[in-house]
This record gives structure tokens, C-alpha cells and sequence, in this order.
């Protein structure tokens, strides 16, 4: 796997926690975008995500970089899960730690927006009858 960003395994939200925290950090968000079955998407029974590797980690690494300017009293800690992830299952995690919540709720979404927007992921969504789609977002 490229770095510490991306990984084929569950991603450990309290593991991201750790990371993050620290004693002047007295505001910590978490953020786990799961596999979901909805009206909208359909049955989806998982999601198979691909990803140029080396470039979804230089993305990642940018995107934090860019986020420690903006809030460089922060701590962040984020994964993206590559492979086949069942309809429950974390697919996204972000974990933003600030002096004050506000902070750390800001720069966890504005992480997760710029993921969703920058990085080169791939998804196919699987149904329960098993037909699939590639996803376009």
C-alpha cells in the first residue's frame, strides 16, 4: 500500500483518534464515510474501489499539507480503503483534532470534501442480484 493514507483492511477510527490527539487539542471529529444501500443507489451489496496508488497518496499528502496550513494548530489522520468493501463497511475515515471543535469540524470536512473531489479512486458498485456499475462521482 502507498504510504499511510491508503489501505486494503477495516480502518481503526479509534487507531486515527490516537493520532490525532493530543493535550492542546481539545476538539476531535471523526469521519467515516460507509458503504451504503439507500433508495438512490439502490442494492448495494459493496463497493469495489481502485486507485492509482502512488497518485492517490500524493493527492492525500497535498490535501493534508494544504490542511496544516490552514489549521496549523491541528492534527489529522486520514484512510481510504482499496478492494472490496462490504454494504457497512468504512470506505473513508478522517480524523481532525483542534484547540476547539470548531476547528477540527472545518478542517475534517473540508478534507473529506477534497478527497471526494481530488483523489484518483475508482468505484464499482455491486449488487445483490450481481450486476455492477462503475460509479461516476
Amino acid at each position: 500500500m502507498s504510504g499511510e493514507y491508503l489501505t486494503r483492511g477495516p480502518i481503526d477510527g479509534q487507531g486515527l483518534l490516537r493520532e490525532v490527539g493530543d493535550d492542546e487539542r481539545g476538539g476531535a471529529v471523526l469521519f467515516l464515510g460507509s458503504v451504503r444501500r439507500s433508495v438512490e443507489d439502490g442494492p448495494v451489496e459493496a463497493i469495489d474501489y481502485e486507485a492509482y496508488e502512488e497518485m492517490a497518496a500524493a493527492e492525500f499528502e497535498r490535501i493534508v499539507a494544504e490542511a496544516r496550513a490552514q489549521w496549523p494548530a491541528a492534527g489529522f489522520a486520514v484512510r481510504h480503503r482499496l478492494g472490496t468493501v462490504p454494504r457497512g463497511e468504512a470506505s473513508i475515515a478522517v480524523a481532525a483534532a483542534a484547540p476547539h471543535r470548531a476547528e477540527a469540524f472545518a478542517a475534517c470536512r473540508w478534507i473529506v470534501d477534497e478527497a471526494k473531489r481530488r483523489l484518483p479512486v475508482w468505484k464499482k458498485e455491486r449488487f445483490e442480484d450481481g450486476a455492477t456499475r462503475w460509479r461516476e462521482d
